[in-house]
This record gives C-alpha cells, sequence and structure tokens, in this order.
C-alpha cells in the first residue's frame, strides 16, 4: 500500500542527505589581481594572511593563466570553459550569450541556490539580472570604490554608501545568513579590487609609503623586442604615460617621474589587503556556522597584470605578467594541507572542475578539463602547451593581435596583420626555463629556426582543435599603437 507520509519523508530525507554531501561554492573572483600580489605567491610587502592560509590549507596553482588577457573574455572563459572565439565574447562590450550555459545555470539546475554580487563585467551598461541566478546584485561599467550604485536584482537601483570591496562582502554574508540547511548553494562573488583607478581603504593609504618601488629590469631591455613595444612607452598603455591618472603631466620619461609609477603600484597594493579583510570574514562566517569544510571555496584572479614589464602597463599582451593569475582553492575533498600544483592550469578548467567537484552534469564540448584528478593524484596525461590569443581594440589601440603559444619551457608570440597578409611586426621567443622573464627574445636567432617551426605547428594544431583555422580565425584590421587616450567612459 503507498504511503503518501513515507514517501515525502523517504524524498526529504534524501535530498538532505545530497545537501548534506554536495559542496557549496564561494567563488571569488578579483579583477586584474598578479600573483605576486599576494603574500602566498612571494610578495615580500604586500601581507595577505587570510588568502595564504586558504592556500596553506588547500591548494596553489603556480602556473595558471587567462587564455585571453582580457576582462569580460577572461569572465566568460571562466563561466563557461570554452576559449573567446567560441564563446564570443571577444571584448569588454560584449554580453555573455544568455542561450549559453555557464557552471552556476548548471548548479542552479541541480538544485543548488545561486547567487552572483559584486563585479560582473560582461555588457558594459547593462545590471540587469543574468540567467543561472536566483540572486544577482551589480552595476554599470566598472563600479566605484566608494559609494556604487548597484541594481538589487531587477528590482531597485540604490547607491551603497562606503568601500566597495566592504559593501560587496556585506551584501555576501547578508545573502549566506538567508540560505538553508537543506540546500546547496553557489555564491559567485566579484571584487572590484586590484582594478584601476586604485584607491585604497582610507586605513591603507599609507602602508606602503616607505617601499621604494623602481621601474622594472626588463622596461629598459627592449633592443630585441617589437617596434610596436617601444611605441607603447608614451601611451595609456606604457610606464612614461598617465599610469591610470597617477601621472597628472605626461608623457614623462624623466628618471625622477618613477615617483609616480611608484604610488601608483602602492595604490593597487593597498586595494588587495581590503580583498584580504574580506576573504577572513567570509571565511569566519562558515567556520562559525560550521560550513568551511563542505564548502568549495576558490579564490582567483580573470586576467593578470603588467607593472611595468617590457615598458608596460594594463595586459591584452602574451607576455607573462599579462598571462598569470593566482588560483587557490581550499576543500578538504581535495586536500587537507597545502598542495602546490606546478602544471599549466587556464580559466577554461574552472568550470569542469567546479562541476566535477559538485557532482554536477558536466557543460558539453567545452575546451578545459577538470584539475580534480591532476590535484588529488596527478595526471600523466595533464596539458603541457596551450595557446593564448586576443584581439586588437579600436577603443585601446596600444596592442595588436596576438596569436601564442606556451609550453611548458617555450613561448613563441606571433602579431597576425588582421587581412590575411605577413605579419608586420617582430615575432618573440623565449626559452621561459632559462629566461622566466623574458628578457632575450630568441626570434632572430639561427639555431632556432627549428624550435620556431615546432611550435609553430604545435600553434596551429592547438587553435584547430577548437575550431580556429586560416580560415575560421577572424580578427580585426591591426591599426596600428595610437597616442590618443581611451574615451573616460571606458577606462
Amino acid at each position: 500500500m503507498f504511503r503518501p507520509c513515507l514517501f515525502l519523508l523517504s524524498l526529504f530525507l534524501t535530498v538532505a542527505s545530497q545537501a548534506a554531501t554536495r559542496p557549496n561554492v564561494l567563488f571569488v573572483l578579483c579583477d586584474d589581481l598578479r600573483p605576486d600580489a599576494l603574500g602566498c605567491y612571494g610578495s615580500k610587502h604586500v601581507k595577505t594572511p587570510n588568502i595564504d592560509r586558504l592556500a596553506g590549507e588547500g591548494v596553489l596553482f603556480q602556473n595558471a593563466f587567462c587564455t585571453t588577457s582580457l576582462c569580460s573574455p577572461s569572465r566568460a572563459s571562466i563561466l563557461s570553459g570554452l576559449y573567446a572565439h567560441t564563446h564570443g565574447v571577444t571584448n569588454n562590450f560584449t554580453e555573455y550569450p544568455a542561450a549559453m550555459e555557464s557552471f552556476p545555470q548548471v548548479l542552479q539546475k541541480a538544485g543548488y541556490a545561486t547567487a552572483y554580487i559584486g563585479k560582473y563585467h560582461m555588457g558594459e551598461e547593462n545590471d540587469e539580472p543574468r540567467p543561472g541566478y536566483d540572486y544577482f546584485v551589480t552595476h554599470k561599467g566598472q563600479g566605484k570604490y566608494f559609494d556604487t550604485e548597484f541594481n538589487f536584482h531587477g528590482q531597485k537601483r540604490e547607491v551603497v554608501k562606503g568601500y566597495y570591496t566592504t559593501v560587496v562582502t556585506d551584501m555576501t554574508l547578508d545573502w549566506l545568513k538567508k540560505q538553508s540547511a537543506d540546500k546547496p548553494w553557489c555564491m559567485f562573488l566579484g571584487h572590484k579590487a586590484p582594478h584601476s583607478f586604485y584607491t585604497p581603504e582610507p586605513k591603507y593609504e599609507h602602508t606602503f609609503d616607505d617601499v621604494r618601488v623602481p621601474y622594472p629590469a626588463t622596461a629598459f631591455q627592449l633592443n630585441d623586442k617589437p617596434q610596436w613595444i617601444k611605441e607603447r612607452l608614451y601611451t595609456w598603455h606604457g610606464i612614461y604615460g598617465p599610469l591610470f591618472e597617477w601621472r597628472k603631466k605626461f608623457p614623462d620619461d624623466r628618471p625622477e617621474a618613477v615617483k609616480d609609477f611608484e604610488n601608483m603600484v602602492h595604490g593597487y597594493w593597498g586595494t588587495v589587503l581590503s580583498v584580504d579583510d574580506s576573504m577572513g570574514r567570509l571565511r569566519a562566517y562558515l567556520e562559525e556556522t560550521g560550513q568551511l569544510d563542505n564548502t568549495l571555496i576558490v579564490f582567483m584572479g580573470d586576467n593578470g597584470l603588467l607593472e611595468g614589464e617590457h615598458g608596460m602597463v594594463d595586459k591584452r599582451t602574451g607576455h607573462e605578467a599579462s598571462l598569470r593569475i593566482p588560483i587557490v582553492a581550499r576543500f578538504p575533498g581535495l586536500s587537507t594541507e597545502g598542495k602546490k600544483i606546478p602544471q599549466q592550469v587556464l580559466t577554461v578548467d574552472m568550470a569542469p572542475s567546479i562541476l566535477d567537484l559538485c557532482g554536477a552534469p558536466a557543460l558539453p564540448k567545452i575546451h578545459g578539463q577538470s584539475w580534480t584528478k591532476l590535484v588529488r593524484e596527478g595526471d600523466a596525461d595533464w596539458r603541457k602547451s596551450w595557446f593564448y590569443h586576443y584581439n586588437y581594440e579600436k577603443q585601446f589601440p596600444y596592442t595588436p593581435n596576438v596569436r601564442a603559444i606556451r609550453t611548458d619551457e617555450w613561448k613563441y608570440i606571433h602579431y597576425p596583420h588582421g587581412n590575411g597578409s605577413p605579419d608586420r611586426h617582430l615575432a618573440e621567443l623565449y626559452n621561459l626555463k632559462d629566461d622566466p622573464d623574458e628578457t632575450k627574445n630568441l626570434i632572430s636567432k639561427p639555431e632556432f629556426v627549428s624550435k620556431v617551426s615546432e611550435l609553430q605547428a604545435e600553434l596551429s594544431k592547438l587553435m584547430s582543435a577548437t575550431g580556429l583555422t586560416p580560415g575560421t580565425d577572424k580578427m580585426p584590421l591591426d591599426e596600428g599603437v595610437k597616442s590618443e587616450l581611451p574615451d573616460a567612459k571606458i577606462r
């Protein structure tokens, strides 16, 4: 005889059991965060004890990279597991396709409560809710370090007084406190920090006043570099330019003008300290509520950042400082003590890894792969090479089209013109094992001709595997490095 009460009780216990075993997900994404701005990645000056603690109890990925070093394309790759040419977000002004699934959407369908709070940054002027989230709070454009206007799930817009990092952390904790114990949750927190214009909290404004910050040595090692890098020196993205308004009179290549550069770096570091405070508050809440060990915590940056390397600031290029990102993950199901992973891990690996750890269905036909096996037991078949691409932007005409390959030991970068004609910029070749700072461009050395051919063939193979061939790899025409400043609305 069918007994409805017993059936409902059984169903309730099953759901409760699944909620108890499926991990919650706290995904924290920073904007333009360099790995070396964190203590656990070796910073000598920036103290980040809360992030360091997560790394010490979990996993630190030593060689993590973005596949396109630009905010919106990288964020879309994190959500989808796809390269930019497939998800279609190839610049900072394009929406994440509404019909394209993301890992939060998959988790939502699998029974997770989902939320996004903070900087979303896909669709510059759109602050409305996006698919896949039960609760969505964001703002238009870049947001401000103080007093940003947020759209609260399409129900109201309101200027929230206070420092951005603190405000979005408060909102996150408010949402977490409302979650039911019988349902797992996924919270995606998007910080503005440490994106320009770098504005620390008042308590951190002068933390680094006594730390001298020179231009890096590679800023003056440009003899064997492409001409476009030298032309960039005096632009919005060069060390002699405005430095995101930290230099008021520009261009300025006087030796004493390095003080403006130093002030810029101090401001950048100061914003990171508040992010570490935020991670401490979030961890404390999870610990107090008994959820810490059943929560997968992922902390990462969307792309790297050049701070003077090769005379450049910003990102977009195929050089190491532009590509490298920090990724730290804490979950006892992965590791119960600090583990460092040396293999190359990419932004496109995040979605499949999170879904794998949550026991959720996989996203179909993606380019990334789950690093769960790699972390738990090692993976002899893990990638040893990958490709990078970026398309020239008319709004920021300081970087050419970039197509590059990075292996465990080598990097080859070339710059297609965009109309099928031969490259007009000198290519670059680096032995990363012997020259991790990319000080010696080996492209013109005859003894490396065979290495270049080998890397070109591997680059073509990797691109073809994702649908990019000479016939399908469409890109803008490279109109050259220009000196004008970008529109103030999109900086």
